[in-house]
């Protein structure tokens, strides 16, 4: 059983008794469900996940004014409640794990992860926030909500970034995969350069998956889950398996001995399997930009797209 599933049981078997018997003044107040850190919250935990901020659990979120009155009251109820649930043992928490789950100030709980309390309106207020932040904000499920506040910016979030936010990240990803994949790999393997060629593959994967989210318009979580969470995208998802072959290429170093400085200034080298995988993937990105009409152009070098996706703000 998954976590999040778990977390379900747990709150209807005994979080809603807890607050209908014990608080019900509070029951049109008080949200409850599991989002936040941990990979439960994405629906990727596996039996590795269960080692440590783990186990029977939720979060009840309540507005400010009322936390100040009752989270304490409500923080041990919670605290007196069944710790085994299904089988499944206690919950574990590390130090930093801390404050996850059980009863939460409503504007902390996003004051914690977003570095604020409200939905970003400004650009320049979206791009102060990670997005990895914004996906550990809105991930997992609210059970119940009756007073809607804590819904209402997990709505206002998931709606998604301005135009003009997303076409600018979209370009930035772009221009960054272009240079590391395209450019920079290839003249650090000419060079002999291997750590500097693997962080330009690295960078490119890094920025590969983020144009992927970008298309689906989902937030793209913590860099060790980007790309568990592609299976689940519904546009360019086949990219997350073309970017995994990049680490089955037997070692590409003899495919650049003897090259001259001067060699493959126009031309790819063709003999290194990585650069033939990135090529395929710059393909399938440019295919997908050209079907949802963010550009008009066929070549694959992502760096002569970022212009057209510019010329979108003036529009």
């Amino acid at each position: 059983m998954k976590g999040l599933e778990l977390s379900k049981k747990y709150y209807d078997t005994y979080g809603i008794r807890m607050i209908t018997t014990q608080f019900p003044e509070l029951v049109t107040q008080t949200a409850a469900g599991l989002v936040g850190y941990g990979s439960e919250c994405f629906g990727f935990d596996d039996e590795i996940s269960t080692d440590h901020d783990y186990g029977p659990s939720f979060c009840i979120w309540l507005p400010q004014e009322v936390y100040i009155e009752y989270g304490r009251g409500m923080q041990a109820a919670y605290d007196a409640l069944p710790k085994e649930f299904m089988g499944c043992a206690a919950r574990v928490e590390e130090e930093q794990g801390k404050g996850r789950v059980g009863v939460l100030c409503l504007e902390d709980f996003y004051r914690e992860i977003l570095g604020r309390d409200s939905v970003p309106e400004a650009p320049e207020e979206w791009f102060a926030v990670s997005e990895a932040a914004l996906a550990t904000a809105t991930n997992g499920a609210v059970f119940t909500d009756p007073c809607g506040k804590f819904t209402g910016i997990r709505e206002a979030l998931l709606a998604y970034y301005p135009r003009e936010v997303w076409l600018k990240k979209l370009a930035e990803s772009l221009a960054r995969a272009a240079q590391a994949g395209q450019y920079n790999y290839a003249r650090a393997m000419k060079r002999g350069e291997r750590i500097a060629a693997e962080l330009a593959l690295t960078e490119f994967v890094k920025e590969a998956m983020q144009i992927v989210y970008l298309l689906n318009r989902k937030y793209a979580p913590f860099y060790k889950w980007m790309h568990r969470g592609m299976k689940e995208l519904a546009v360019g998802g086949e990219i997350g398996d073309m970017l995994a072959l990049l680490y089955q290429v037997p070692d590409p170093a003899a495919a650049w001995e003897g090259i001259a400085p001067t060699d493959y200034l126009y031309h790819l080298n063709t003999e290194d399997g990585r650069v033939l995988v990135i090529e395929a993937v710059c393909n399938v990105l440019v295919q997908i930009l050209n079907e949802k009409g963010l550009s008009g152009r066929q070549d694959n070098f992502l760096q002569n797209h970022v212009e057209e996706i510019l010329r979108k703000l003036t529009k």
